[in-house]
């Protein structure tokens, strides 16, 4: 049994929930992350020990005690991680700690290439709501209960299953749902075949029921699991809302058939359709799972959302700002369109930080395509994350190919200032970099000119 846990890029989403489980049940915990940020000074408040230089000299020395958690997301010639693997640590990756600790639970595993960490987090609501209870490992920080970890005694486990670098595939899930398979992290798998092919090899490791977004290409012949479909509203699904109504804050209310029945009068705690779609695909997993209408009704409507995730900062008369994780040209695309919804005839103002140097080279012609449905679009430079500059790829690649009726192309530090001379009417942030860092000054810039009598 070891006594510390040492975990390599402690500050990612997926490594902290690990990080705080790990300091639940009683181990010495601490890490190394590159940067300090939100989510590590929380942990830091919570007894982590954390430091931002890569120095051997903070890898706890006792050895035989010490288990090595690491993310893909880390260089393999990080000093750190150079050094306990060759001094004989166990160093394992993120994924299989997920695997590891799922094991002898009943997992209920939400995978996806958009999507996953909404229905996820609505997911373990509906189970801690019902009284069910759950541990969860989310990939966003739920607004409901301010934090990516939940710990519960019901052997059960609502996992957030990652396709990034195959990790879902250290998942054995008894339930799982699968939101989207699109071209993402074609560094890691090269090409969508290759993709499609992961999400089937997930799916063969479901034991019970999955769940899929109806038109995805997986089939009895890829897995033993009983499989079922959810959509938006596609009657032909087993899984859909019908007697759709939205109010004028964009939020709705539906009935959500089901191969049992019908949840009636369900409103959805969060605007936007793409999270009733979310909600639908949890209330699935729930209802296969055995949870009752009722709880379900009732949870969804409590449901407060995830930061990042159409994340609604500012919503006056006369202005409304949203944050947005979306970093896919998919996502973007149904971020937009749930905004136009929210907001009809509106000028929609967008700032996009794109992230990393491949997916912007890969998806230039779809992100500018997407991004051309706003009125202004104010695009920041490439946020690098683990990545390395390619040649030829930068920013300009995508910006070239928008239509939008205005655009502009700026640094990251020029944002603040071109904000205060634009205006705002409904501005959106997206990106999975570090723009999240100009939230609350946006914010307050915002309430600041609009938010007076």
């Amino acid at each position: 049994m070891y006594k510390n846990i040492y975990f390599i890029g402690i500050g990612g989403i997926g490594m902290s929930a690990l990080a705080r489980y790990y300091k639940a049940k009683g181990f010495a915990v601490g890490g190394y992350d590159r940067t300090e940020s939100e989510l590590t000074r929380e942990l830091e408040r919570e007894g982590i020990d954390i430091h931002y230089e890569d120095n051997v000299d903070y890898v706890p020395k006792d050895v035989e005690n010490t288990l090595v958690v690491y993310t893909p997301a880390i260089p393999g010639d990080m000093s750190e991680l150079r050094y306990v693997s060759e001094h004989g640590y166990r160093v394992v990756k993120r994924s299989k700690m997920l695997g590891e600790i799922a094991q002898g639970q009943r997992c209920l595993a939400v995978a996806g290439t958009h999507g996953k960490t909404t229905t996820s987090t609505l997911l373990a609501h509906i189970f801690t709501e019902s009284g069910c209870g759950c541990s969860a490992f989310l990939g966003g920080i739920s607004k409901n209960y301010g934090t990516n970890l939940l710990i519960s005694d019901n052997p059960v486990i609502v996992a957030e299953a990652d396709e990034f670098d195959r990790s879902f595939l250290q998942l054995f899930p008894k339930i799982a749902v699968i939101t989207a398979m699109d071209a993402d992290h074609l560094d890691i798998y090269g090409n969508i075949d290759k993709v499609r092919e992961a999400f089937r090899a997930f799916a063969s490791q479901v034991s019970g029921t999955l769940i899929l977004k109806k038109g995805l290409p997986v089939s009895a012949e890829d897995t033993g699991a009983k499989i079922l479909s959810y959509a938006y509203d596609d009657r032909t699904a087993d899984f859909h809302a019908e007697n759709i109504s939205t109010d004028e804050c964009g939020y709705f209310t539906y009935d959500i058939v089901h191969p049992e029945g019908c949840i009636r009068s369900v409103r959805c705690g969060v605007p936007g359709w793409v999270n009733v779609e979310n909600s639908i695909a949890a209330a699935a997993v729930a209802l296969s799972y055995g949870i009752g209408a009722p709880e379900i009704r009732k949870a969804i409507a409590t449901f407060s959302g995830v930061k990042r995730r159409f994340d609604i900062h500012l919503n006056i008369p006369g202005c409304a700002y949203i944050d947005d994780y979306a970093h896919h040209p998919n996502e973007l695309s149904a971020a937009i369109s749930s905004i136009r919804n929210i907001f009809p005839g509106r000028k929609l103002t967008a700032v996009f930080q794109p992230h990393l140097y491949t997916r912007t080279r890969d998806f230039a012609d779809e992100f500018a395509k997407a991004l051309s449905c706003v009125d202004k679009l104010i695009l920041l430079d490439i946020y690098p994350a683990r990545e390395e500059p390619i040649p030829g790829v930068d920013s300009g690649i995508i910006f070239d190919k928008v239509t939008a009726p205005e655009k502009i192309l700026i640094s990251k530090d020029e944002l603040m200032s071109c904000l205060g001379k634009e205006d705002i009417d409904i501005l959106v942030t997206f990106g999975a970099g570090n723009i999240d860092r100009f939230t609350e000054e946006i914010t307050a810039l915002l309430n600041s000119r609009y938010g007076k009598e």
